[in-house]
């Protein structure tokens, strides 16, 4: 697992973006995942300023999303799918029908999570999966207790997760959906670059966890250190827990310009 320490979030999402800026020049039509939360944001902002720039196209590319909250109406704002429209789709140039996502207003959520599964595996697979990290160390919504080899499913939302998220539905708890549809852990391990952004002191925990803890399924996130290509970007107060921060901070400085990310 490689680990990138920046000063903010402005120069991670440089770095992210460099990264998908390179896989679509080898490979455009390549199959990203993308992440919804706050975390993403300032990635999102710098790679449609690349589009607008004319520097990175999205047009033969497809892309999956981790997650989505299950009984949000259609035309709800803080439904992921219009998230994502409104943060990055609408600012760039993917395909009509490019962008699948999880169906969290299927009839049965059981047999949407599977077709989810299988589409992702008849598009050949995630190349560059983006995500964030929960308070609680989740990624996508596979909250603490989730099996290490979890495929798409239907799943219950922990307090804490909602409570984090209330601020997204004006600080109204019960505004906060209890149930989602999200990606599994195994699902996740299967794209072949995982690349994770966390930001903020709130953070640090389970970015310490995340780095340099014991795998476990009470810190979903540690599965990543099984992945073969894993990268961490920090803001230094995510990072501030860290034990290794200095040799991360060295390793990065003294990384080969033709190595990639």
């Amino acid at each position: 697992m490689e680990v990138v320490i920046k000063a903010g979030d402005r120069e991670v999402a440089v770095v992210v973006a460099d990264a998908v800026e390179q896989l679509l020049a080898d490979k455009p039509d390549a199959v990203l995942g993308l992440a919804t939360g706050s975390s993403p944001l300032a990635v999102y902002d710098e790679l449609a300023r690349r589009h607008e720039a004319g520097r990175i196209s999205f047009a033969r590319a497809r892309a999956f999303m981790l997650d989505e909250y299950v009984g949000l109406p259609a035309d709800h704002p803080e439904r992921y799918r219009n998230v994502i429209e409104r943060e990055l789709l609408s600012r760039v140039d993917f395909a009509p029908g490019a962008v699948q996502g999880p169906d969290g207003l299927a009839t049965d959520l059981v047999v949407a999570a599977e077709d989810y599964e299988r589409a992702i595996v008849e598009a050949g697979g995630v190349d560059l999966q983006l995500l964030g990290i929960g308070t609680n160390g989740h990624i996508a919504f596979n909250e603490p207790g989730s099996s290490l080899a979890s495929r798409t499913r239907p799943l219950p939302l922990t307090e804490q997760t909602r409570r984090d998220n209330a601020r997204f539905f004006d600080d109204d708890m019960d505004a906060v959906p209890r149930l989602c549809m999200t990606q599994g852990l195994g699902t996740i391990m299967a794209a072949r670059h995982l690349v994770l952004v966390a930001f903020g002191t709130v953070k640090s925990q389970a970015v310490r966890e995340l780095v340099e803890g014991p795998v476990s399924a009470s810190w979903p996130a540690t599965v990543m250190q099984h992945h073969p290509h894993a990268t961490v970007l920090l803001d230094e107060a995510a990072a501030a827990q860290l034990e290794r921060a200095d040799y991360y901070r060295e390793a990065w400085a003294a990384k080969p310009g033709w190595q990639r990310l």
